[in-house]
């Protein structure tokens, strides 16, 4: 197979939402329409009796919820489908943020009940910087919720892109009988079936027919064609172009608990979807058709398997072909590194890979060598933009409870803060670690994984910050002038960099105002500049 063809035929994806939208549901379903797994466990009110394929560490079982990002890969249709599904909770934002800038396009689900919520806003941003395609799925409409134009107006309204509904729902909760397929002019049944897969499609070209009235009834026919007459009215017709460029996002319907309306989307999605995309470096812009490798690290977790105490590197590719034990450079260390062992993976299941291909995200064991946006190529020395740490919201200081832990706790703090968990601040004297979050819960996580994984018994003590903000400027005297003066809030970042921990937006604007020649920066991004 050609090096163009293999590009063409990946699909690299995120699925996004807000925490109970039916995210991991949906994830879950498009594996078993993919032929990855034979049944599903449903996902019911936070207690996982048979747990999520794609939630695998001890602390997701218990509480129901998606806390690292899972990488599934699957073949469907002649394309390999690349999925990484994201969790949902707003404490674990940042690495949702990561993981986009590792996908094409994306899925984004909604619950027809809810609508648009915060957290769905927050993520379409991030969409919005990067003009990545978004499909929406409104999940959940075997219950009641807000009815489709209410919807499709609030989508356009909260989320700032346009809309074009590609499947149509025939009712809703107790009324609801299936969708009707504008795309491809199908009428799709519903049953109520949450392990086996539906297949009650009847093709219905006109909806005019009296065929219709039969299979639906007269009132919900009658209620159809006047809705599907309306968006017509209302809505351009779908054209790939203006999604490919994220100005417009297809709309589906269904349910995907029941895994219903999910067989339309798969089968539209491969259809429309972008193959990979080329990435931004620090140098140029780097195609995927190129001959040379590159790639670069979104994400980092260890201890995947607690038995192996392994730490795994996720790489996305970007260009060329990526070969097991081939040597390629490290940009960062400068230094050149082989992998024997490569990995794709099916949520827990790993398999060793002899290649890879652009789009492509495959595990790379890491004795400790890899940061949160690496970059490995064939020797070009350039650095992938756009993998930044956001300055965190809630900061508490790391306590050690056993001294004889010292060592553990160390290397353990050290490995989570790698993997992007939460960011890690030293402050002087003593070396006291400041851990910055954006939300609480993530304080629990680290908790419980360092007891756990690293036998580091500890506690956090609340510190009353505001925000970190990285520093830089070419006026070295009245850096040193700021360092003096504000010694109680000066930390340093894993990278080395000064970071100024400001109690109060007050206190930063002083800082600002009183040291001109100093930038204060909200995010890491600053390094690639």
């Amino acid at each position: 197979m050609s090096h163009q063809s293999s590009i063409e035929k990946r699909r690299t994806f995120g699925i996004i939402a807000h925490p109970d939208a039916g995210k991991t549901t949906l994830t879950e379903k498009l594996l078993l329409f993919g032929g990855a797994i034979q049944t599903a466990g449903a996902v019911k009110n936070n207690k996982i009796k048979k747990s999520a394929t794609s939630d695998f560490m001890e602390i997701e079982k218990q509480r129901g919820i998606s806390v690292a990002t899972s990488v599934m890969a699957f073949n469907y249709s002649d394309k390999q489908i690349n999925i990484l599904d994201t969790p949902g909770h707003k404490d674990f934002a940042e690495d949702t943020y990561r993981t986009l800038t590792a996908v094409d396009s994306v899925i984004l689900v909604i619950d027809c009940a809810n609508g648009v919520e915060s957290q769905t806003e927050k993520l379409m941003e991030v969409c919005r910087m990067r003009n990545t395609p978004v499909i929406i799925f409104v999940n959940k409409m075997d219950r009641d919720g807000k009815d489709a134009i209410t919807l499709l107006d609030e989508l356009e309204e909260k989320l700032d892109i346009r809309v074009r509904p590609l499947t149509w729902p025939i009712g809703m909760g107790d009324r609801f009988q299936g969708v009707y397929n504008i795309y491809d002019r199908q009428l799709n049944l519903f049953q109520a079936n949450k392990t086996k897969i539906s297949k009650d499609i009847i093709s219905i070209s006109d909806v005019s027919s009296s065929e219709l009235d039969e299979i639906i009834g007269n009132e919900a026919a009658d209620e159809l064609r006047e809705e599907l007459e309306m968006i017509d009215a209302i809505y351009d017709d779908f054209d790939r172009e203006t999604y490919l460029s994220g100005e417009v996002a297809p709309v589906f319907f269904g349910s995907a608990v029941n895994n219903f309306g999910v067989q339309e989307l798969l089968d539209t999605f491969i259809e429309i979807s972008p193959s990979p995309r080329g990435r931004e470096t620090d140098l140029r812009f780097i195609e995927p058709q190129e001959d040379k490798f590159s790639g670069f690290v979104f994400k980092i977790h260890a201890n995947l398997d607690p038995k192996h105490r392994d730490r795994i590197a996720f790489l996305r590719i970007v260009s060329g072909k990526f070969e097991r034990n081939k040597f390629y450079q490290h940009i960062r260390l400068d230094k050149k590194l082989k992998f024997p062992n490569p990995t794709s993976f099916m949520a827990q299941d790993k398999t060793v890979i002899e290649e890879a291909f652009p789009g492509d995200v495959v595990g790379l064991y890491d004795t400790g060598n890899f940061k949160i946006g690496d970059s490995l190529t064939e020797g070009e020395k350039l650095q992938f933009k756009g993998i930044p740490s956001f300055s965190p919201e809630i900061f508490q200081e790391l306590e050690n409870l056993d001294p004889m832990k010292s060592k553990q706790l160390d290397k353990g703090i050290r490995q989570l803060t790698d993997e992007g968990v939460a960011q890690m601040f030293i402050q002087q004297p003593g070396n006291r670690k400041i851990v910055g979050t954006v939300g609480q819960l993530q304080f629990e996580v680290i908790a419980y994984r360092l007891t756990h994984e690293y036998g580091a018994a500890c506690r956090f003590a609340p510190k009353n910050y505001f925000k970190a903000c990285w520093i830089t400027t070419d006026n070295q005297q009245q850096l040193e002038q700021f360092l003096q003066a504000k010694t109680g809030n000066i930390a340093k970042d894993k990278d080395d960099n000064y970071v100024f921990l400001a109690e109060t937006p007050f206190l930063l604007q002083m800082a600002e105002q009183d040291y001109p020649d100093l930038t204060f920066h909200k995010n890491s991004d600053f390094k690639l500049d």
